[in-house]
């Protein structure tokens, strides 16, 4: 008899669990992740930044500028997507801004791969300073939300 109510509560503390990785996670420290994006009103959509992005361990460090006013590229980005990164960083401006490490969020164990990337400048006339990482599935929705920005889909 006690078996037919410990089932469904697994069940929902599973679920639960789950819902937890869900979200698409606002990109924060390499520690872990951070919470979800709130719904933020879009930027202005200015930027000077440069990214720095490692593939593999063994291939060369690639390193693009990226510098956007109103949404739009300027002619001194060196960048592989800088209208579609521009125009992300004016539709989630915080997009690369540190949040607070959450120590309680429950991530799946997968790996997606050895990509790493460093974006430093600033938007909007914030400073940015930002690590992504593949190492677990809260890691890889941080680098899926920034992929734009970052020049890469960080896949193997």
């Amino acid at each position: 008899m006690r078996m037919r109510f410990v089932r469904p509560l697994l069940a929902v503390v599973a679920v639960a669990g789950l819902a937890a990785c869900s979200g698409t996670p606002t990109p924060g420290s390499t520690a872990s992740a951070s919470q979800p994006p709130s719904s933020a009103p879009p930027g202005a959509g200015n930027a000077e930044l440069s990214i720095t992005l490692l593939e593999t361990p063994e291939a060369a460090p690639q390193t693009f500028t990226l510098v956007c006013t109103g949404g739009t590229p300027a002619a001194e980005s060196k960048h592989p997507s800088a209208a579609d990164a521009c125009s992300t960083i004016k539709d989630s401006p915080s997009i690369l801004s540190p949040a607070p490490t959450r120590t309680d969020q429950a991530c799946t164990m997968q790996y997606g791969g050895p990509a790493t990337a460093k974006v430093t400048g600033s938007v909007d006339g914030k400073e940015v300073s930002a690590s992504f990482k593949r190492t677990d599935g809260c890691q890889i929705a941080l680098w899926d939300a920034a992929k734009s920005v970052l020049g890469s889909d960080g896949g193997l």
